[in-house]
């Protein structure tokens, strides 16, 4: 009997949260809401949202293999968030755009391969930060 492989998208989602932890960056997590999505609906803009995971603005920060979790104050209200990784879309750097994201379409819950971006020297257009792999 062979063991299911595992889906490396939570390894590079706590990897990239602690490379801008460790780098003094804010990491920001991009993500497709859904039913399955627990996150504050007033601040979801086109089926998506992207919050601030840092440790100044997150409690009780779970990130596991199937849910990323944490207790943040949305305008003053505390708030519990839980995330199915299967909707994160893309864990990276605010102050440089630096990171990975993962297709929507992937397969079975595992993370398809990132893509190279070129560097966020210019703005990308309608203001969305580029992600990239860290190399």
């Amino acid at each position: 009997m062979t063991t299911p492989e595992r889906s490396t998208k939570p390894y590079l989602v706590r990897a990239i949260h602690e490379w801008c932890s460790d780098s003094n960056f804010t990491p920001y997590l991009s993500v497709r809401v859904d039913a399955g999505t627990r996150v504050p609906m007033e601040f979801v803009k086109d089926g998506q949202i992207v919050l601030n995971l840092s440790y100044g603005a997150v409690k009780k920060l779970t990130i596991g293999n199937d849910l990323v979790q944490f207790t943040a104050r949305f305008n003053g209200a505390s708030r519990e968030c839980s995330i199915p990784m299967e909707a994160v879309i893309g864990i990276f750097a605010r102050e440089n755009g630096q990171g990975v994201f993962f297709p929507p379409e992937a397969v079975a819950g595992e993370a398809a391969p990132a893509v190279d971006q070129p560097s966020p020297s210019t703005p990308p257009a309608g203001g969305k930060p580029r992600l990239q792999i860290i190399k």
